[in-house]
């Protein structure tokens, strides 16, 4: 049997979510966490390497000669060197459908926070607030109706397109930019825009494209000049699609109305990060993906890909 290590398995499984399916495929070494100085020690002698954000180098490839499949506990594989790991023969394999449902739940989530600020209101209710109110009801921020609003959606794959479901069933306009304009939802009304349409005509612009050399701080000064003063910004995708310091000035000159994001450049947030100290910016720690649902079907892909490699037949291989 394989021997199968996993560098940093806490985040899909805390407790709740048990490594058995992947146990059942070879002999299982489970780490919490492995710190850069560690990975190559860990990994040696192993010939499946499985990883969700402990970078796999080209200097950590070339250490493990025994490796032959890495397993990426996720969608997002920019943690690997691919070119590597091809030169190798070292097949990198994914899990590209777990999370679309949960993410386009959460970002509702962050956007019906950003319109009723539900938890703000509540806890004034418990500090006294309601008790020494002159009237029967009262709210400390607009509550904002999205019905015949503008949903734009930046990536239209998966998630994009399951969010653009929720939008229309809420009553609003969605409209989508994507690279591949094709297939468009049944639903109406539905437009595939410009970038440059899609910014200038949202209420809420949301983004759900990978990130790519090409449009890493896509969100920039430019393009917030260009959003209505009263729209909202939300990223669950990934954080460095927006330039920090840009989105922090336009909430500062109340260029656009507040943010929300899932998402930051360098994650866990560093305390020097200009969006802790925005004005209207809902900041939640990378955990839209995190339902026990989702991280359930991560575990059981992962072990399919395993097996499927150690059949033969390899599958969501990356670097075919």
């Amino acid at each position: 049997m394989p021997r199968i290590v996993v560098l940093d398995g806490y985040t899909l499984n805390p407790g709740d979510n048990p490594w058995d399916p992947v146990a059942a495929m070879g002999e299982l070494t489970v780490h919490d966490r492995t710190p850069p100085p560690l990975i190559v020690e860990r990994s040696a002698g192993r010939e499946i390497v499985l990883t969700n954000k402990t970078p796999l180098t080209r200097e950590t490839i070339s250490a493990l000669p025994e490796l032959r499949m890495i397993g990426v506990l996720a969608t997002g594989y920019n943690i690997v060197d691919i070119p590597a790991a091809r030169e190798r023969g070292i097949l990198v394999c994914n899990v590209p459908e777990y999370g679309s449902t949960t993410v386009a739940q959460f970002t509702f989530a962050l956007i019906l926070e950003l319109c009723h600020q539900v938890g703000a209101h509540a806890q004034s209710v418990k500090s006294g607030q309601w008790q020494r109110n002159s009237d029967w009801c009262y709210w400390n921020s607009p509550q904002v109706e999205l019905a015949g609003k503008t949903l734009g959606i930046v990536g239209f794959g998966r998630i994009g397109r399951n969010v653009g479901h929720i939008g229309h069933a809420m009553g609003m306009r969605v409209i989508a930019f994507d690279r591949v304009q094709a297939n468009p939802p049944g639903y109406q009304p539905f437009a595939f825009k410009s970038l440059d349409e899609l910014v200038a005509e949202s209420d809420i612009l949301t983004l759900h494209c990978p990130q790519t050399p090409q449009n890493t701080g896509m969100i920039n000064a430019a393009l917030l000049s260009r959003m209505k003063p009263t729209a909202f910004l939300i990223n669950a995708s990934r954080g460095g699609l927006v330039s920090e310091p840009d989105l922090a000035d336009a909430l500062a000159r109340g260029a656009i109305a507040a943010a929300a994001v899932d998402v930051v450049s360098t994650e866990p947030i560093q305390p020097d990060n200009p969006l802790l100290g925005a004005r209207n910016c809902l900041i939640t720690p990378h955990m839209a993906w995190a339902t026990l649902e989702a991280r359930r079907r991560i575990m059981a892909t992962t072990a399919d890909n395993i097996a499927a490699f150690l059949g033969g037949s390899p599958r969501n291989v990356v670097n075919p």
